[in-house]
């Protein structure tokens, strides 16, 4: 499930790249949406922007995605968490849902438009490995391309790997991230608020054990297969 697993700089470099461009797009879509359902306040401290630097967290943008590129684990990460007033919000738990659902669905349109563009190169199809040896998303078999379109292919196949990653494991049902925030929104009121005080202080720690056990790449594992397999009926050159 490693993006790259071979560590150099060019490759860690469009690592980077295409992380930290994901991680922008992410939080720039949970503030949009927070505004747009009526709560100003991200908006106000200009989250509502394309700027990586107003995102970037040292450790979730920068540590944890190179120890996990250099020991060849799963491309995951997170940004500076996005304030939201929750009483400024139209309806406010079923908008919130639609807050905290927002990152992961723009890794999923950012997914999707990497697999479009994988398929538009493959329009070339004949039997030449472009990846040189790299995990792909999808198993190509490509003609003879130019150099600036091998690396625009590479690029759309990272772009997918990553993002893949990033809605599955922010998906997750464990506050902080956005799944635990989804299924807190959706839970009746008072169950979600218990889930929420019980769990919440633990998160991180909760996502710290299962990493540590393996387990977080078991959980990680079967929907991001089938999202992958799923967006390979997009994209399987026929």
């Amino acid at each position: 499930m490693s993006a790259l697993p071979d560590f150099n700089i060019i490759d860690l470099l469009s690592t980077f790249i295409v992380l930290l461009f994901s991680l922008t797009i992410h939080e720039s879509a949970h503030a949009w949406t927070a505004n747009w359902l009526g709560d100003p306040t991200a908006r106000n401290l200009g989250r509502i922007t394309l700027n990586p630097l107003v995102h970037a967290d040292p450790i979730g943008t920068v540590l944890l995605p190179l120890i996990a590129f250099s020991t060849g684990a799963p491309i995951i990460g997170w940004a500076k968490p996005v304030p939201v007033n929750v009483a400024n919000l139209r309806n406010d738990r079923s908008d919130f849902v639609w807050v905290a659902a927002a990152g992961p669905i723009s890794n999923m349109v950012i997914a999707l438009a990497g697999a479009l563009m994988m398929r538009l190169l493959a329009a070339w199809a004949t039997s030449v490995d472009v990846l040189g040896g790299q995990p792909s998303f999808l198993s190509y078999d490509l003609a003879e391309l130019s150099g600036p379109v091998i690396r625009i292919f590479q690029l759309a196949n990272l772009a997918v790997q990553v993002n893949l990653l990033l809605a599955v494991f922010n998906m997750i049902p464990i506050p902080p991230l956005d799944g635990g925030n989804v299924l807190g929104g959706m839970l009746p009121m008072w169950l979600g608020e218990q889930y929420d005080r019980l769990v919440r202080p633990y998160g991180f720690l909760l996502l710290y054990a299962l990493l540590l056990t393996g387990a977080l790449g078991a959980i990680i594992g079967p929907p991001y297969l089938f999202l992958s397999r799923l967006l390979m009926s997009i994209t399987t050159v026929y």
